[in-house]
């Protein structure tokens, strides 16, 4: 493990799926992790394991619709490490129908925990790294991170056309954060993923299959033929590309979307 990056970081929704790997490697670069998510017994099982491998992590409970609760966690991070130098907006949720049948709660599920929540949280995290000293290797005060979609990029994903409306929501707004932060010296980015191997996609995987008429290893096929590396995603590939983004070596980039999608779709 790397002592020397012993920044503090909080990573939301961690408790399982992208934000666990993401947790999990970020730890591994020496980072102290705040993890949060809607379940508590989740959020704490990752610290745990963050412990066990002889990192340094917190738990917490978080809605991250919740703005209040964000902003304790965020001070407590600064409380206890005295630094908080990256925030990750991972946590999301998603349902599937077809257009017309949409609900708007479904809708405003999407947007207000996908969206709103990003926003949110990404409010706390700005107002909290503009108070840092400029690190002096990167000249930077901190970073915030959104976890978007190819969904995000590509609106023409079957049956899920809110999902789709709150990642490209995401995606805007981490262009328009990335322009408003710069002069604060904070970089804000967002990572993209494809079809990747979590509960989510299992739960989207027998909505589909459903919703056309066939089987949930047929559904599986076509994700895997859809990419042209030929496998499914796993969360450590979304992980790698995190770690990308808080490392010193991504201080000079900032409002971008990255891929990592295999191939799937590619702008």
């Amino acid at each position: 493990m790397n002592s020397k990056d012993t920044r503090g970081m909080v990573v939301t929704g961690a408790g399982t799926g992208i934000g666990r790997a993401i947790a999990l490697s970020l730890s591994a670069t020496g980072a102290r992790i705040a993890v949060t998510d809607i379940y508590m017994n989740s959020a704490m099982s990752v610290a745990q394991e963050i412990v066990k491998a002889g990192g340094e992590a917190l738990a917490f409970e978080l809605d991250v619709r919740d703005k209040t609760a964000a902003h304790h966690i965020a001070q407590s991070v600064v409380n206890t490490w005295k630094d908080l130098d990256v925030w990750v907006n991972n946590a999301g949720v998603s349902t599937m129908g077809r257009f017309l049948d949409l609900k708007e709660e479904d809708w405003c599920l999407n947007m207000d925990v996908n969206a709103k929540g990003t926003f949110l949280c990404s409010q706390v995290a700005a107002e909290m790294m503009i108070n840092r000293p400029r690190d002096d290797n990167t000249g930077l005060r901190g970073r915030i991170i959104n976890i978007a979609s190819m969904a995000g990029k590509r609106g023409n994903a079957p049956y899920l056309a809110h999902y789709a409306a709150s990642k490209f929501a995401v995606i805007g707004l981490t262009q328009a954060m990335a322009g408003e932060l710069a002069s604060y010296h904070i970089t804000v980015n967002a990572v993209c993923p494809g079809y990747v191997q979590t509960q989510m996609q299992e739960r989207e995987c027998a909505w589909e299959a459903d919703l056309r008429g066939v089987s949930k290893e047929e559904i599986l096929r076509h994700y895997v033929s859809d990419t042209p590396l030929c496998r499914l995603q796993t969360p450590g590939d979304v992980a790698g590309v995190v770690c990308f983004l808080a490392s010193p070596a991504a201080s000079f980039i900032t409002g971008e979307s990255i891929q990592v999608n295999g191939g799937a779709w590619m702008d």
